[in-house]
C-alpha cells in the first residue's frame, strides 16, 4: 500500500490557512500556492539518493554530496496544477515539465484525457504529479494510469488538500504511488467539493468562475 505523508511544517500550515481564506485574492493566492509548493518539494524529494564528490573550495578540497543522477519530471494536472509548478522549479530547476489534461464525461462520469505532453524519457524519470486538490481521486488516478501506460515507473502524487475519499481511491488504484499532502480534510459534499477545503482552486488561481 502506498504511503500517505501529511506535511505539517509550521510554515506550510500557516500559508495553507491563508490559502483557504475566502478573502485571499487571486494574486496573493497564486503566490501562496507557489510558496507552499516549494516548501512541500523539500519533503517530496527527501528520499533522493546522494553520491559523494569532491569540490575545490578557496581553501582546500572538500568531500561533498550531490544528488545521484536523478532525472525529475513534474506533471501538473491541468489547469489548477499549473499553479504549483513554478514553486517546485525554484528548487528543482533541471526538472522537465509534462502536462496532462482531463475532463469528466457527463454521461459516464469517467475521466477522459484531452491533452498529454510528456518528456520523451519519461520512463527514466522520477515523476511528481501535482494538483492542488485531491477530491474524488478520479482525475489523479486516471492521470497516473495514463503516465504508466506511457512507460512511467516511479511516480509520486503531491496535493495541497485531500479528502479521505480521494486518498482511498488513489491508493486502491495505485498501491505503488506515495501521496504527499499538506492537509486531510473532513469529507466531500454533494457537489464533490472538499469540506472545508478552499473552493475551486483553478478559479481562485486564475480569477475565473
Amino acid at each position: 500500500m502506498s504511503k500517505l505523508q501529511v506535511l505539517d511544517h509550521p510554515l506550510i500550515q500557516h500559508k495553507l490557512s491563508l490559502i483557504r481564506d475566502e478573502e485571499t485574492g487571486s494574486k496573493e493566492f497564486r503566490a501562496l500556492v507557489e510558496e507552499v509548493s516549494m516548501l512541500m518539494a523539500y519533503e517530496v524529494t527527501r528520499d533522493f539518493p546522494l553520491q559523494e564528490t569532491e569540490v575545490k573550495t578557496p581553501v582546500a578540497t572538500a568531500k561533498c554530496k550531490v544528488i545521484a543522477g536523478r532525472k525529475v519530471g513534474l506533471v501538473p494536472i491541468l489547469r489548477a496544477g499549473l499553479g504549483m509548478v513554478d514553486g517546485m522549479l525554484r528548487l528543482i530547476p533541471a526538472a522537465k515539465v509534462g502536462h496532462v489534461g482531463l475532463y469528466r464525461d457527463p454521461e459516464t462520469l469517467m475521466p477522459v484525457e484531452y491533452y498529454c505532453k510528456l518528456p520523451p524519457d519519461i520512463a527514466e524519470r522520477d515523476l511528481i504529479v501535482i494538483d492542488p486538490m485531491l477530491a474524488t481521486g478520479g482525475s489523479a488516478a486516471a492521470a497516473i494510469t495514463f503516465l504508466k501506460d506511457r512507460g512511467a515507473q516511479n511516480i509520486k502524487l503531491m496535493c495541497l488538500i485531500a479528502a479521505p475519499e480521494g486518498i482511498q481511491a488513489v491508493q486502491n488504484a495505485h498501491a505503488d504511488v506515495d501521496i504527499f499532502v499538506a492537509a486531510v480534510d473532513e469529507c466531500l459534499n454533494d457537489h464533490g467539493y472538499i469540506v472545508p477545503g478552499l473552493g475551486d482552486a483553478g478559479d481562485r488561481l486564475f480569477g475565473t468562475k
